[in-house]
């Protein structure tokens, strides 16, 4: 699928900090933001093989699920207006009188909004037999599904075998079940939950083998600093001085809380020494524009 993709300006950037040379851990952060200012990140991994399977199978029209700032939205609005299909996005709560950033993006690009109240979108299936049309293709929230976890282990194209930990942000556990896949015996998967959602290494472990499962990885729920979006001063703080320490930006959403881990969990010795890292930037930078003008930096 022929879609303004520049792979070739993802990137490895090199953590440089004292604390890091003090536990001898080296520590990289992999750009992917860098593929696409909206189709950034990990989201063109999880809608590619969904993208060629609706292809496929001729359906026009790609439907899908998400809240007012659901980078997966803006996504999949833009690929499909690139791919020449049509889009539908199923919103979680009703119409507010001034879209969010992400949704007025999405509409742009050809998404047709429809609303749901909030008790209404926790039963997806009765929305999908009341709304669904011939031609539409559903993608589940964050493209999860088997499909997904297999693009997303596509981002170990960036990752050797020299990294022992690889590091990641988790909202619906898509991205973190395709680096399990992708991953090496030696190596251990680390996810960062940006949500308060308990269950979400039940969702993980649904689109693992039971060889996968076998494999070293790990969710931590301690980092969702009150929930999924919630962004407290100190998270703030952390996300301008990342920007002026290392020139890295963060979003609020995801990143920002996975570096806020990683730091948090190196001084805390939870890395043995010589670890080598790498952290895993899913872009969504574009939920930062839902904070007031001149919040970041960046």
């Amino acid at each position: 699928m022929n879609l303004p993709l520049e792979f070739d300006k993802v990137f490895v950037q090199p953590i440089m900090d004292p604390v890091l040379t003090e536990r001898s851990i080296e520590v990289s952060v992999l750009r992917i933001d860098k593929l696409h200012p909206v189709i950034s990140g990990n989201k063109w991994f999880k809608l590619k093989y969904h993208l060629e399977d609706a292809a496929d199978k001729d359906f026009g029209t790609i439907a899908s699920f998400g809240g007012a700032y659901s980078n997966h939205l803006a996504a999949t609005a833009f690929a499909c207006k690139e791919a020449g299909l049509k889009s539908v996005g199923i919103i979680r709560g009703e119409r507010d009188a001034h879209l969010s950033h992400t949704l007025q993006q999405a509409e742009e690009d050809g998404m047709q909004l429809i609303f749901v109240s909030r008790n209404d979108f926790k039963d997806i299936k009765n929305i999908k037999e009341k709304l669904s049309q011939p031609d539409w293709y559903w993608i589940n929230t964050g493209g999860y599904s088997l499909l997904g976890a297999k693009g997303a282990a596509e981002i170990f194209n960036w990752i050797d075998d020299s990294y022992t930990h690889i590091l990641c942000a988790a909202g619906t556990g898509t991205m973190m079940a395709g680096l399990i896949k992708a991953a090496k015996e030696p190596q251990t998967i680390i996810g960062i939950n940006s949500m308060k959602n308990e269950k979400l290494l039940n969702d993980v472990n649904d689109l693992l083998s039971e060889i996968e499962i076998q494999k070293k990885y790990a969710l931590l729920h301690d980092y969702h600093f009150g929930g999924f979006a919630k962004h407290p001063a100190a998270l703030i703080d952390f996300m301008k001085r990342i920007w002026h320490e290392q020139q890295l930006p963060t979003d609020i959403v995801y990143t920002a809380k996975l570096l806020f881990a990683a730091y948090d969990l190196i001084q805390k010795k939870y890395f043995q020494e010589n670890s080598k890292l790498m952290i895993i930037h899913s872009g969504g930078l574009q939920g930062n524009l839902s904070l007031p003008p001149n919040t970041l930096p960046f």
